[in-house]
């Protein structure tokens, strides 16, 4: 029997991993097999990226095949430091996140040439936004929040339903969230007495409204401060699924949008493409240093006070709803709540 050379792709992240098995020159096609591994409460971020190594050299084992290569994706060095430290002799290859996510995009066709793009990243903790030169790899700057995010949605959803009488636990409200995507309307049931509540994609849309308008302002803000205009922003992460949230971030970001059907499996998919190339090692992007500029720019300062009063504003106002206690009346009427239990970002 021909045995057939495989290569492992793993994307980790606060909330998890997704991991994908193919072979190298297939990363855009249906996976062999493929598996996510939600991170442990309290667990470190290696503990989902193991499991997951785990389950797919369980499942090459099984088709009696050989995985030649394995490549982890890691938002910052923490993560890549302890998932190097779990991995140990193993010759997995950890590479910098928004350089996978680059190489899968150039693969299929969807990176521009050249210039820059805002890689918008959307995930179940937090919203990385991530502008990186396409010809270089270069990132030119790079952020973070962990106001936004699925778990936050999922706060806001609780809250919708309970105000309509029905309690419901993490997993089914994520569920009815991810639901959301694909139907215009789901029905939530409470377990226990049986009510039922029907949530719409309008409600979500409007629940998530307030968030979206701080990302905008903090995508305008990382395109003053380098001062160079991307050629178009790349939506990932599973929470940009959501037809609501893409129509409303197209609606304010004056840039060309780029969507990838499966934007939670884009980390994964250029992981694979990277597993293919090297053997082991750290593989990280180079960063534009302090003061520097691709290109020649003016960075009105007026209009960078500006947004980052906005976004310090917004941020507030969207912490507040996501940081208090679980006694907090339900809201009324269309009104957000005033308050909500953060749940964990890991």
């Amino acid at each position: 029997m021909e045995i057939m050379v495989l290569v492992l792709g793993v994307s980790a992240g606060a909330g998890g991993a997704h991991a994908m098995l193919t072979h190298s020159d297939q990363p855009h096609l249906p996976p062999i097999d493929s598996c996510e591994v939600p991170r442990r409460a309290g667990g470190g971020v290696e503990e989902s990226v193991l499991e997951a190594i785990r389950r797919m050299n369980g499942a090459a084992d099984r088709r009696d095949e050989l995985i030649s290569g394995t490549a982890v994706t890691c938002r910052c060095p923490l993560h890549a430091d302890a998932i190097r430290a779990g991995v140990g002799g193993r010759d997995v290859t950890i590479v910098d996140e928004p350089l996978a996510q680059l190489r899968y995009l150039r693969f299929t066709g969807q990176l521009p040439d050249s210039g820059t793009v805002i890689l918008y990243d959307l995930g179940s903790s937090g919203l990385t936004i991530t502008h990186a030169d396409c010809r270089t790899d270069t990132i030119l700057s790079s952020k973070r929040s962990t106001v936004l995010g699925g778990d936050g949605y999922d706060a806001l959803l609780r809250w919708r339903l309970a105000r309509d009488g029905v309690l419901t636990d993490t997993p089914t409200i994520r569920r009815h969230r991810e639901e959301l995507s694909e139907a215009r309307v789901v029905t939530a049931i409470d377990d226990g007495t049986g009510d039922r509540a029907v949530l719409t994609r309008s409600d979500l849309a409007e629940l998530c409204a307030a968030g979206i308008h701080h990302s905008v302002s903090f995508v305008r803000q990382i395109i003053d401060e380098t001062g160079v205009r991307p050629e178009a922003m790349v939506l990932l992460g599973g929470c940009t699924r959501s037809p609501s949230i893409r129509a409303e971030l197209a609606e304010h970001i004056d840039l060309p949008i780029v969507y990838d059907p499966e934007p939670d499996f884009v980390s994964a998919r250029g992981a694979v493409l990277l597993a293919a190339e090297r053997r082991g090692g750290d593989v990280r992007m180079a960063r534009l240093r302090a003061g520097a500029t691709l290109v020649p720019a003016t960075v009105d300062r007026r209009k960078l006070i500006a947004a980052a009063a906005v976004t310090i504003a917004l941020g507030a106002t969207i912490a507040g709803l996501l940081a208090t206690n679980e006694d907090a009346p339900p809201p009324e009427g269309n009104k957000v709540p005033a308050k909500i239990v953060a749940p964990p970002t890991g």
